[in-house]
């Protein structure tokens, strides 16, 4: 007797969001939110101030619970886990406004992002590897994080949320009050550490010139609903994402 071959089951998303909702008291900043992201992508969130795009980022790192809906990570839910163990878990952050320790090394706030692991050999080879990805933290490993411009700050925190080996890497307007030319040096180490590392990236972004260009699909947020969503390359030319994101033209 004939059996009949089943298909392989698909692999489950690397990160799911299934109709979230989130409030801050009484205001919601997510209403219904449906997103995913799979393996080795990077998925770009686009859109105005006060849009959701932080408050996704929020909900994935358990610093905000959302009221309904689920979140999942590689198949498993972790809308209720705690902070520190979605961090064990591969999913590492990189806030908006950087959030240095000013008052420490490059050195030492780095390292700062290996606190979960306990490898000492694998933490030196981390370290080794961002700093050559990123050669002015090396010509500044010893100097206060003060001292650093606004992109060479952004660079380290990069590197610090990488020192903790992650799987999933979130960026909260990685661009924002970033010389233009530091900005392409950064877009091409988001490019560089997911090819090269396989790092999958959900990217925050209010530059959505930059976003599109540097991601795989990305989604449009507007009042904590996605509005548009899509093949990057596609939104880039999408009449109603050049009139509210990239003014018009390309």
């Amino acid at each position: 007797m004939s059996q009949t071959a089943t298909a392989p089951a698909a692999p489950p998303k690397m990160l799911s969001f299934e109709n979230v909702e989130l409030y801050y008291d009484h205001v919601y900043a997510l209403k219904g939110v449906s997103i995913d992201l799979n393996e080795g992508e990077t998925v770009a969130l686009i859109g105005a101030n006060g849009a959701g795009k932080s408050s996704i980022l929020r909900a994935v790192t358990g610093l905000r619970r959302i009221k309904s809906g689920r979140i999942t990570y590689l198949g498993e839910r972790i809308d209720a886990t705690p902070a520190a163990e979605i961090v064990r878990k591969g999913i590492a952050m990189v806030p908006e406004g950087r959030r240095v320790f000013p008052l420490m090394s490059v050195k030492d706030n780095l390292l700062m992002g290996a606190f979960t692991r306990t490898d000492k050999q694998g933490i030196e080879q981390t370290l080794e590897s961002v700093l050559t990805r990123f050669p002015r933290l090396k010509e500044r490993f010893h100097q206060q994080a003060s001292t650093l411009s606004g992109g060479e700050q952004q660079m380290m925190v990069i590197g610090r949320a990488l020192m903790a080996k992650p799987r999933l890497l979130l960026l909260d307007e990685p661009s924002l009050g970033i010389a233009p030319k530091l900005v392409q040096d950064i877009a091409r180490a988001i490019v560089a550490i997911s090819r090269d590392e396989g790092v999958s990236v959900l990217l925050v972004e209010q530059n959505s010139r930059m976003a599109l260009s540097i991601s795989n699909r990305a989604y449009a947020l507007s009042t904590g609903q996605v509005v548009l969503s899509g093949a990057s390359k596609d939104l880039m030319h999408d009449d109603r994402i050049k009139a509210a994101y990239l003014g018009g033209e390309l």
